[in-house]
């Protein structure tokens, strides 16, 4: 008797789909990786996340990453995040906050940016660090 496959195999139409996803977010991991406002790691997780549905071989080399690998399986393998990776992000969310502070023309929306952005920093916070 066949065991069952442990993930369904995608149409040709998915597998397109998540491999653009994948290759979009790597594009966009890889300039965040020169631009500082740019968040590398997410985007990154984003790849792997969609190469695991239609190219693990690329998933496998983002993994295997001699500067990126260790985060990712961390974050795969126990929702870690680099105590230096949570400091970046608290500091490149406060100045955000403070950019859209300055220059927000109604009250209302750094209030409502702040309150997200409140909730995003206690999220990464709360992650158990790597």
């Amino acid at each position: 008797m066949d065991e069952p496959e442990l993930t369904p195999r995608l149409t040709p139409a998915a597998a397109l789909f998540y491999r653009a996803i994948g290759v979009f977010a790597l594009g966009l991991g890889i300039v965040g990786a020169f631009l500082p406002l740019l968040p590398t790691t997410l985007f990154l997780i984003i790849a792997a996340w969609a190469f695991g549905k239609s190219a693990p071989k690329l998933r496998a080399r983002l993994y295997a990453h001699k500067r990126f690998g260790a985060t990712l399986r961390a974050w795969d393998q126990r929702g870690a995040i680099p105590p230096r990776a949570k400091l970046a992000a608290v500091i490149g969310m406060g100045l955000s906050l403070t950019v859209v502070m300055l220059t927000a023309a109604n009250p209302w929306v750094p209030m409502g940016v702040g309150v997200i952005l409140t909730f995003c920093a206690l999220y990464v916070l709360s992650r158990p660090s790597a």
